[in-house]
């Protein structure tokens, strides 16, 4: 297990050299002229080994990175997300071990990444709108292109990663594994009691993600509206500037004094057809223009001035009135009163427009006429469309990401370890000491390093198990000892050393010590090896000399009166006062001892003493002599491991 610091460091160096790798990968296709892009392969191959989080982050990064060269990439992040989703989900079910499993994955991988890329385009593409079954046949066409041009690019990547996958040692794929994890690694056995015990709604986990979700899912929308209104309030203010600067323009060039004379004359007047041609020109600028014209307001309704033919709608003429609208109504004393009026935006009859009446004025500042325009707004709500599409599919990925990333870290920094000390509580045995002692071990080995409050109720549950276990273990040591004092021999019958009975008064007096905070000792622990193998293959009386042979080099070490017979092949050396010095030359000496007798070929195999050894010193953090005893075992049990990577016999 890494510690917090070392493991972000690892995981920014393992996505950096995810995207290098994709980076890597398209430029190698490229220079090449290959028939496949291969920018997907870092994604694939760290979402494979390493799962979610690191593949997730690497798919998003990469096209966050690519923006730089083209910004469009930003809204194809979630495609790239998704492959690292996909790829994580089979690799964790096996489909990444054999080959007919992982081209299992190529299909469904390409037709969800074929699909989304196709919707991604298609949504932001300003001609098209998903209301028709042409807009979807167009969709279907569109993912089926896509799936071609996918289906190599995917299938070479894919196939690169399993090969690789093949080579990686394992060890490697270990440590990918232990990324993010805030303890020890837990064992298949409990994990699968945990995961099984776990699966009811009222848990603690889904609680925690249906509460992570729910936020999820309520940011995204909330972001999603507020871009979009304060896009479209920004879009409809745009428009109404663009229209009316088009409507001052009209108003320029409107006459006041002729205004009448074009009334009651029309195209007859003077001037009209003038003013005629550059209202079509000025039309003519803009293809939002729906209906440019000029109105003189009076009680009985609009007095057409000028109004100008579309090709749908023929022109109004000249002189004619017109009825108010039905959203003119309630403005109907400000137009017959002359003053300005605010844009109008509605839907009617011709579609969905924006509606502004500017007022001419003459010299002496009466309004003569109102020029009108209605100004198409359509297309507001196809750049509406885009734009909604944009914002999902470049926060969909983000998204996505930070789920993933909080998902891990409940899971991994509160799930995982309130989890796996429910599980050591509810399995604790006491029916033995070893038992006990097992379960206390259990307890140690998760070793939480969350960093927080998790991290102190594992402390306190660890510490308080331990010192009733201690507490128990050291009152029946007493009770034994009083009642068997007068019994039992302080040596070995074999040996004669001194016995475990030996070994636990003697080392009674150092909890004190312990307690008093002024113990100095050390215990070795030594463990013979093949003694069964010697019993078996010469019989027991060779394997009691073979015993002899090992007591006697124990003694040799470290002085008859440090070591003890402790079990049937396991002996203990208390050191203590001036011999601590010594310990550590101790080891070496006797270490270098089997070494010696294991490479001589002229002794007898009883003769061949071989035996694994381990050390503990008390410190400051020790409780009782237990703990020691039980460090120095461990010590011994990775020497006992070591030997046996290493044995040729």
């Amino acid at each position: 297990m890494f510690k917090f610091e070392e493991m972000t460091i690892r995981l920014a160096i393992i996505c950096a050299a995810g995207i290098a790798l994709n980076v890597l990968g398209a430029f190698v296709a490229v220079t090449l002229h290959l028939e496949v892009y291969l920018d997907t392969l870092g994604t694939i191959f760290i979402a494979a080994l390493g799962g979610y989080m690191p593949g997730i982050a690497v798919g998003f990064f990469t096209n966050l990175f690519a923006t730089a060269f083209d910004s469009r990439n930003i809204y194809f992040g979630l495609v790239n997300v998704l492959v690292a989703v996909l790829t994580a989900f089979f690799a964790h079910r096996g489909y990444y071990k054999t080959l007919p499993k992982v081209l299992m994955t190529i299909p469904l991988l390409i037709l969800v990444t074929s699909f989304s890329g196709a919707l991604i385009e298609e949504l932001m593409s300003l001609s098209n709108s998903f209301d028709s079954f042409a807009s979807l046949a167009k969709l279907f066409r569109h993912m089926c292109d896509n799936f071609s041009n996918e289906l190599p690019d995917k299938s070479v990547a894919i196939l690169i990663v399993f090969f690789a996958l093949k080579i990686i040692p394992p060890t490697v794929k270990e440590n990918f594994h232990t990324l993010g994890k805030m303890q020890a690694p837990v064992p298949d056995e409990m994990r699968r009691a945990i995961n099984t015990g776990n699966k009811f709604i009222a848990s603690l986990r889904t609680k925690m993600v249906s509460q992570l979700l729910f936020v999820t899912i309520v940011i995204a929308g909330m972001i999603s509206l507020i871009s979009y209104n304060i896009y479209r309030d920004f879009a409809i203010r745009e428009r109404i500037r663009i229209a009316d600067g088009i409507i001052t323009m009209v108003v320029n060039e409107i006459n006041p004094r002729r205004v009448d004379d074009f009334l009651a004359r029309g195209r007859d007047a003077e001037g009209y057809h003038d003013v005629e041609r550059t209202l079509y020109k000025i039309r003519a600028c803009n293809s939002d223009i729906k209906f440019l014209y000029v109105y003189k307001i009076l009680d009985d309704g609009c007095h057409v001035v000028f109004d100008l033919d579309t090709a749908a709608i023929e022109a109004s003429e000249p002189g004619s009135v017109e009825d108010f609208d039905g959203y003119f109504l309630e403005r109907k004393d400000d137009l017959l009163a002359g003053r300005p009026i605010a844009p109008i935006i509605g839907t009617g009859e011709y579609g969905y427009l924006l509606t502004i009446y500017k007022p001419v004025y003459d010299s002496e500042g009466r309004c003569v006429c109102y020029a009108g325009i209605d100004f198409s707004m359509d297309q507001l709500n196809d750049y509406g469309r885009m734009f909604i599409a944009e914002v999902v599919a470049m926060f969909a990925g983000t998204l996505i990401l930070i789920f993933v990333l909080s998902l891990t870290f409940i899971e991994n920094n509160i799930i995982l370890p309130v989890n796996t000390m429910a599980y050591c509580a509810r399995n604790f045995a006491y029916d033995s000491e070893e038992a006990r002692a097992s379960n206390i071990d259990r307890m140690r080995k998760l070793d939480i390093r969350t960093h927080d409050e998790i991290e102190n109720l594992y402390s306190a549950f660890l510490k308080t198990t331990s010192d009733s276990m201690n507490y128990f273990e050291n009152l029946k040591r007493s009770k034994i000892q009083l009642a068997v004092m007068d019994e039992l021999a302080h040596k070995d019958a074999l040996t004669g050393l001194k016995n475990k009975t030996a070994y636990n008064k003697d080392t009674a007096s150092l909890d004190a010590d312990i307690a008093a905070g002024n113990a100095a000792f050390a215990i070795v622990m030594i463990d013979v090896n093949y003694l069964k193998r010697v019993n078996d293959t010469y019989g027991h009386e060779r394997g009691n000399e073979y015993l002899i042979n090992a007591a006697k080099l124990a003694c040799k070490i470290f002085g008859t009166e440090n070591v003890y017979r402790v079990g049937g092949d396991e002996f203990v050396a208390v050191l203590g006062g001036e011999d601590v010095a010594r310990c550590d030359k101790c080891v070496a000496n006797i270490r270098a001892a089997i070494e010696l007798f294991r490479v001589n070929d002229k002794l007898q195999p009883w003769e061949k003493v071989s035996a694994a050894v381990g050390v503990a010193y008390c410190t400051n953090d020790d409780n009782s002599v237990e703990e020691v005893f039980k460090r120095a075992d461990a010590d011994m049990y990775k020497n006992k491991l070591a030997m046996k990577a290493v044995r040729r016999d």
